[in-house]
């Protein structure tokens, strides 16, 4: 059964990651409540391939 209310399942994808010229991408997955963020969410996480906290943007 599936569970009722706001909270949306959403990927965050590294910004900086593209522009490095690396290969892979630092993508997390994670929940927020639609309600109360209707925009789209930027958080700083860290990225294992750059080794630093880097900002990670919602993707769609």
């Amino acid at each position: 059964m599936a569970k009722k209310g706001n909270r949306i399942q959403v990927i965050l994808e590294c910004t900086e990651h593209k522009e490095s010229g690396q290969p892979g991408t630092s993508r997390y997955i994670t929940t927020k409540n639609k309600k109360n963020t209707p925009d789209r969410m930027e958080i700083k996480k860290f990225n294992p391939v750059l080794k630093r906290m880097t900002v990670h943007k919602e993707i769609k």
